[in-house]
């Protein structure tokens, strides 16, 4: 008995731990599913889909919204001349018809975030194998789809609920636990004050040192400083150091505002393991924006940038903390860096 209680009064002393969501991207044949930090799920169809596609989202927790939307672009833009594709829509090529009170329909685009009609659509279609428009060469295919969304209700704890796309079963809806807790970045000193004449002058030509005396590669005739205010007492300083066809790689440090100058590398931590398997980021064609008082970088997967990673990071007073992560990993001409799926927010 002296033993059990001492063994609860151990477990109770225990610390108690956070409850968060680790984000997942995953690929399922021609379907990729993301999920950020609150369990709110995307999915969409990949590949050689000639700018027809297909995305479906929805969050976490017992309520059962979802939304869906079909849609014909990309980066390339669909021709005006097209019929509206609610008139052209086929599932292995028969004729699909929707129900236009549940749909908000223009020539492009088709909406629905009504759950209903979500699930009957999905029940539809998941067996079929592709989703194409009449007369048209583009193509959805479904190949992947199940999986994905098994992968969404497993990411949601949804298998075995009411609420579930696939397996459902008989638990109520509020045995799906709900999204956790932003984590929320404090803005500190959102309007420090600029920097004088002198204290540029001076960090440009001790950010010009650093620059020579740093292993980078970059033709000298495409190197450049940045500075900026950070604090009262900091300043961000960045150099451009390696380039590529399309991507810069540059170096940071907080530097104090006054001489003798002390530097402090920045370091970009996320607070997951990325798709590379590291938790480093290199500041890739990094920006400060000092309107919103973060530092950006945007790594392009290719030149047209339609993948790759785009993030936002907020300085805490002591270092840079991650306030959006964004990833595309696939390269089909669908869209820029604003619309890439979100895999970490904050508040």
């Amino acid at each position: 008995m002296r033993h059990s209680i001492l063994l609860i009064l151990f477990l109770s002393v225990l610390p108690v731990p956070l409850v968060w969501a680790a984000p997942a991207q995953q690929s399922f044949t021609d379907w990729q599913v993301t999920c950020n930090n609150q369990n709110f799920c995307v999915a969409r169809n990949t590949g050689e889909h000639g700018g027809l596609v297909m995305t479906l989202s929805r969050s976490a927790g017992a309520k059962t919204d979802a939304s869906l939307r079909l849609e014909l672009g990309g980066l390339s833009k669909a021709s005006a001349k097209e019929a509206p594709i609610a008139q052209r829509l086929l599932l292995d090529n028969a004729p699909l018809t929707l129900n236009a009170q549940r749909w908000q329909i223009s020539p492009t685009r088709l909406i629905t975030d009504d759950a209903t009609t979500v699930i009957q659509f999905l029940k539809t279609i998941q067996e079929g194998e592709a989703l194409t428009l009449r007369s048209g060469k583009q193509t959805i295919s479904l190949s992947g789809l199940k999986a994905a969304l098994l992968f969404i209700d497993a990411q949601q704890k949804r298998v075995g609920s009411e609420t579930a796309w696939i397996q459902k079963g008989d638990d109520p809806p509020l045995s799906v636990p709900p999204a956790p807790a932003l984590k929320e970045v404090a803005t500190v000193n959102p309007t420090p004050t600029p920097l004088t004449h002198e204290e540029l002058n001076d960090l440009l030509d001790y950010g010009s040192w650093r620059m020579n005396n740093s292993q980078c590669s970059l033709d000298p005739n495409r190197r450049e400083v940045r500075v900026t205010a950070l604090t009262d007492d900091k300043a961000l300083l960045i150099i451009s150091c390696e380039a590529g066809a399309y991507n810069t790689v540059d170096l940071a440090w907080q530097v104090s505002r006054k001489k003798p100058f002390s530097a402090q590398a920045v370091r970009l931590r996320l607070p997951f393991v990325s798709s590379s398997e590291s938790s480093e980021m290199e500041l890739m064609n990094a920006r400060f924006d000092e309107k919103t008082r973060e530092l950006t970088t945007l790594a392009l997967g290719r030149g047209m940038a339609d993948c790759g990673i785009q993030t936002r990071w907020r300085f805490d007073g002591q270092r840079f903390r991650l306030v959006r992560y964004a990833e595309e990993p696939s390269c089909d001409n669908w869209h820029g860096p604003d619309s890439w799926p979100t895999l970490w927010i904050t508040r």
